[in-house]
């Protein structure tokens, strides 16, 4: 129902104050029946008109009855009506009106209970079939809304509810749509807002995932290890048929270990009669490539120092 504007009552005192100025004047005019008459009409006549003026907002569309008949469609702006043989029994609003609903304890396809809330956007295109059609359509669109859910929930498994909401709220859209279509109603969107699921199946479906990612982890490392077997597989076929570069890279290795970690290196003795390194030229080998390693770091010491000194003068 509509409140109550300032119109109405505005009116009434006006009507009401001018009536009480004429009894006022004909009381002193010894005319005093007649003053306390001219007050009670019009005390009567405000009310009549402050009953009769009625002003509905832009938005609004008003269902009017004459002796209980439909008579009318009123509005938007200033209206009368005749009192008591008019009635007024909705202020019907047309702009855009959000519903929330949900479904508790509702089982899916796989028989998972699951709670889901949604929100229903809709307007009123047909004043007059939205107020003669249904009895109380908010209450109508809410339960219907509620209805229609459950039934969607009960034809979707739970994988797809929780992955594929867009899908749900076209069908549920369409499947409301329908339903309130004949009271003049149409069905904007709806949108599921959350799917709450039991705590047991959420720990459940997170170690689930948890599995699935180590899976995927350990895929990934085989692979690498996969192809860096082949790169091994691939370099063994260039050494075999090149003894020598197999000789450098392995006295390449042994020295890089030396030099990076300057402790004992165990090394099998099948390597160092593969390289030589237990014969004379081997150790010769070494000792040059010490000999060179040393006088790289003494000319890069000494132009060190040089470019300090330098800086200093």
């Amino acid at each position: 129902m509509k409140s109550s504007n300032s119109l109405p009552i505005l009116l009434f005192v006006v009507i009401f104050a001018c009536g009480i100025a004429i009894s006022y004047f004909l009381f002193f005019e010894t005319a005093k029946n007649i003053a306390i008459l001219t007050a009670a009409c019009s005390f009567l006549v405000a009310l009549f008109f402050a009953a009769s003026v009625k002003v509905a907002d832009q938005w609004e569309r008003v269902i009017m009855l004459r002796l209980g008949k439909f008579s009318g469609l009123k509005g938007p702006g200033l209206f009368f009506i005749i009192p008591i043989i008019d009635t007024l029994p909705y202020w019907i609003d047309l702009r855009v009106i959000t519903t929330s609903f949900k479904a508790e304890k509702t089982l899916t396809k796989d028989t998972v209970p699951v709670d889901v809330d949604a929100v229903l956007f809709w307007q009123v295109l047909e004043p007059t079939k939205t107020a003669l059609e249904v009895e109380d359509y908010r209450n109508a669109i809410s339960w219907a809304s509620q209805t229609a859910l459950r039934d969607v929930i009960g034809k979707t498994l739970l994988s797809q509810m929780l992955e594929g909401r867009e899908h749900l709220d076209d069908e549920l859209q369409k499947i409301i749509g329908k339903r309130i279509a004949s009271w003049g109603i149409r069905v904007l969107s709806v949108e599921i807002r959350d799917v709450l699921i039991p705590q047991g199946l959420q720990a459940a479906m997170s170690m689930q995932a948890q599995a699935e990612r180590e899976r995927q982890a350990r895929v990934i490392l085989g692979d690498s290890e996969r192809q860096i077997a082949v790169k091994f597989e691939e370099a063994a076929r260039v050494y075999q048929d090149n003894p020598t570069a197999l000789h450098l890279r392995a006295m390449n290795m042994l020295y890089e270990g030396l030099k990076n970690n300057a402790t004992l290196v165990i090394v099998p003795s099948t390597a160092i009669e593969t390289m030589q390194l237990g014969t004379i030229t081997g150790f010769t080998a070494l000792q040059k490539a010490y000999e060179q390693e040393r006088e790289k770091s003494k000319k890069g010491d000494q132009t060190l120092d040089n470019t300090t000194m330098g800086g200093e003068k």
